[in-house]
């Protein structure tokens, strides 16, 4: 009895789809980008027009900040020398960095209010056992909170848990985790699938060049409740927990992105509930989920899908024409997790192509690009206030309307590069630039 009322209170928070103030993990509360209140549409940092505050944040780091409460959390790879360098753009070189000094992967605390730092944590200081991309960090991965404790995840280096003082209450240790492109396997990439935490358990992605897994482990003392294992190329999403319907039934699943294994998993025990082959071979974005459909996306080599997943499905539904709504076989994001809302889904192309699709039934309502095409678009979209706010990775930002028609709002400029997905509060848009980290609202 007690399990069905948390299933029902559960699924009714998930099913108001109301923006939360905390935005405790990757893409915020129901990991579907959309955040509380209204940040503006126009900033300056030289002017300081709508900026509270910017911090400095050592080294390099590609995840996104996480909130709760007044604190906001952050992680970061700093080089015991020299300082490492990204090269963004648009480009098809694939070799990793090589000859890096050892790293400090950093766990930072900042005051949400004030930006100031509140503690600094040290979970690992060491040579890195994997290369990254020249346009990754050896800090991917975003945290992920329950208010009580702090996950963070340096993919080879680790999986530690804090408090939210900054005590290491646990840490795990998977091994090599070598995330790299299956066709080249010196090419290592870096790790970036992100921890996430639902009830008593901290779910964690794993798909590499061997021995990859999907397992659930229990936050307060890190050991392992299942693990499964994957057959898949190594991919670069992290996992979302979805619900699950089958004969009446209501239950929760995780859902992780693939090639050859797409797939839902029974929350629980990790069994494997139903599976999905094809697609692009370089897997990144998350599976989003809203209005009963799940949805996936990836795109690279000879795939560009999406796929609008209905909850139910069971088996091998790769042909299936029931357990799959609709799909779009040329439309599917290489880097950006799509952005789902208002019965509408927004998918934009690294290349800056946005298309955005009536999700009941698959059908496009718009396409346009934003920019001149020669810039990356590796952030993700995220929404708040009715707008919504595209920036490519020279910082430059697009805040367009939400809705089936396309209108540009306005543009801004950072001044720094933006690789991470931006974090919502209140009204406060958290963005994370190359070298600061960046409060976006109306100054109080």
């Amino acid at each position: 009895m007690r399990l069905c009322t948390i299933y029902l209170l559960s699924f009714a928070a998930l099913a108001s789809n109301a923006p939360d103030a905390n935005w405790p993990q990757f893409r915020g509360p129901s990991a579907n980008g959309v955040g509380a209140g209204a940040p503006p549409t126009e900033w300056n940092v030289e002017s300081g027009k709508n900026i509270r505050w910017k911090t400095e944040i050592p080294g390099l780091g590609h995840s996104s900040p996480v909130v709760w409460g007044d604190r906001i959390f952050v992680t970061s790879a700093v080089p015991a020398s020299g300082e490492s360098k990204l090269k963004v753009g648009l480009y098809g070189d694939i070799a990793p960095v090589k000859g890096e000094p050892a790293q400090s992967f950093n766990v930072y605390c900042l005051d949400r209010k004030s930006g100031k730092i509140l503690w600094q944590r040290v979970a690992v200081s060491e040579q890195p056992k994997i290369m990254r991309h020249p346009k990754s960090t050896h800090a991917n991965p975003t945290p992920a909170t329950d208010g009580k404790r702090l996950v963070v995840f340096f993919g080879s280096e680790g999986l530690f848990t804090y408090n939210l003082n900054g005590k290491l209450l646990w840490k795990k240790d998977f091994g090599v985790l070598d995330s790299g492109f299956y066709m080249v396997p010196s090419a290592q990439w870096g790790f970036a699938s992100s921890p996430v935490i639902h009830g008593n358990m901290v779910i964690v992605e794993a798909d590499v060049q061997k021995d990859s897994f999907l397992a659930a482990l229990d936050i307060k003392t890190g050991k392992e409740i299942w693990r499964t294992p994957r057959s898949d190329v190594p991919t670069f999403g992290s996992p979302a927990v979805v619900p699950y319907t089958a004969g009446g039934a209501q239950g929760w699943q995780v859902v992780v992105n693939g090639l050859k294994h797409i797939g839902g998993y029974d929350l629980q025990t990790g069994k494997e509930l139903w599976s999905l082959k094809g697609g692009g071979d370089i897997p990144v974005p998350t599976p989003v989920f809203a209005d009963g459909l799940v949805v996936i996306t990836n795109a690279h080599g000879k795939g560009r899908p999406i796929y609008a997943i209905r909850t139910d499905a069971a088996g091998d539904i790769t042909d299936s024409k029931s357990a799959i709504a609709w799909t779009e076989p040329r439309g599917g994001n290489y880097m950006q997790t799509p952005l789902l809302d208002n019965g509408l889904g927004y998918f934009c192309f690294d290349t800056g192509v946005l298309s955005v699709y009536k999700m009941a039934t698959g059908d496009r309502q718009y396409q346009q690009r934003l920019g001149g095409g020669t810039s990356g678009f590796t952030s993700s979209s995220v929404a708040a206030g009715g707008h919504l706010y595209v920036t490519n990775e020279e910082g430059h930002s697009y805040v367009l309307a939400l809705g089936a028609e396309y209108k540009l709002v306005a543009e801004n400029d950072l001044g720094e590069t933006v690789m991470a997905t931006p974090a919502i509060s209140d009204g406060v848009l958290y963005m994370r630039g190359g070298k600061h980290l960046f409060a976006i609202g109306a100054k109080p």
